[in-house]
């Protein structure tokens, strides 16, 4: 006769099997490549539990946005028209500055200019572990993020992708106490070493000697170092420099300019990925196409072209008289390219 109720194992003996089993797996995942495959396919999984997890905050902010007031709409209106103004002031110094460095690197035949890619990427998780500082974004194999790309938001520099899954990334933040990035101070040139202190509001520098010239509220960019990334984008501020006569180092403590800790949408930057010598390639291209614009209004063709355009156009006006002084000027200009 079977009987009514089994007895299996008890609760004890299964939480040990499960213990052990866990450290394990741990273990083999901390000093082996086994389960990257794995992980890979179980975060492939994982990706609608995510865009589950984040629907409720998505539905929220609809909701909350179909029931916004008129008059705080129309506030925020004037402030984005006014933000947008000053936006727009910042966009025509930059484009200046664009062009005179355009014109400094083809006159150098250094390298030509060509603008960095960018790949937008939203937060979908953080990692729970209080002693990392890894996030997880929306971005994956299948978009072209890479090993060790550059993360930033609209402030500087996040951090950097250090796994890649089809549809999803993790990026280890700076202030992660494994993680350094080579900075040098946009003041005076001086370079150093950022690492992180598991604190997201400060990094420290590293072996800056008492004696070097670094003040509180220097601006700190990354210096292209390494070549992982890349040079120019804003690091850090340093807040606290403390300098002590018994020891040959100076304590340098710095505040993130990107906001870490509240930064929903971040950038993902592929870098010109060209050799120097294709870089000098392409600069010679293009200072000879800039050379053949320019020799253009020169040729002997032109100045017949813009003696008959006058005639052309005068009986269009009325004045007859208007017409007349175009000719000489034409002449005048067919003279000079002679």
């Amino acid at each position: 006769m079977k009987p009514l109720f089994t007895k299996g194992p008890s609760l004890g003996v299964r939480l040990l099997v499960f213990a052990v089993l866990s450290a394990a797996l741990m273990v083999v995942d901390a000093r082996f490549e086994t389960l990257k495959p794995l992980r890979s396919q179980m975060g492939l999984v994982l990706t609608p539990f995510y865009w589950l997890a984040d629907l409720p905050i998505r539905a929220w902010d609809g909701v909350s946005d179909q029931f916004s007031s008129r008059t705080a709409l129309v506030a925020e209106n004037e402030k984005l028209k006014a933000e947008a103004l000053l936006m727009q002031r910042r966009l025509q110094k930059l484009a200046t500055l664009t062009e005179q460095n355009v014109r400094l690197r083809e006159l150098l035949n250094s390298s030509a200019l060509v603008d960095e890619k960018v790949l937008v990427g939203e937060l979908i998780g953080v990692d729970p572990n209080p002693f990392t500082h890894r996030i997880l974004i929306d971005k994956g194999e299948k978009d072209g993020v890479f090993l060790g790309q550059p993360v930033l938001d609209a402030r500087g520099l996040m951090g950097q992708v250090v796994e890649v899954m089809p549809y999803t990334a993790r990026v280890l933040l700076l202030t992660d106490t494994t993680h350094s990035i080579p900075v040098q101070v946009n003041r005076n040139g001086l370079r150093a070493i950022a690492s992180g202190t598991g604190n997201p509001e400060r990094l420290e520098l590293r072996h800056v000697a008492d004696t070097a010239d670094i003040k509180e509220g220097d601006l700190l960019v990354s210096s292209g170092l390494g070549q992982r990334f890349p040079a120019g984008y804003p690091v850090a501020t340093v807040k606290e420099v403390i300098h002590d006569s018994g020891q040959p180092f100076a304590i340098v403590r710095a505040v993130p300019t990107a906001a870490l800790n509240r930064s929903r949408y971040m950038l993902l930057v592929f870098s010109d990925t060209r050799s120097p010598e294709q870089r000098a390639n392409d600069a010679a291209v293009a200072q000879e196409a800039a050379d053949r614009e320019a020799a253009k209004p020169a040729l002997p063709g032109a100045a017949p072209e813009a003696a008959t355009q006058p005639a052309t156009v005068a009986p269009a006006s009325p004045p007859a008289a208007a017409a007349t002084p175009a000719k000489p000027q034409a002449a005048q200009s067919n003279q000079e390219s002679r």
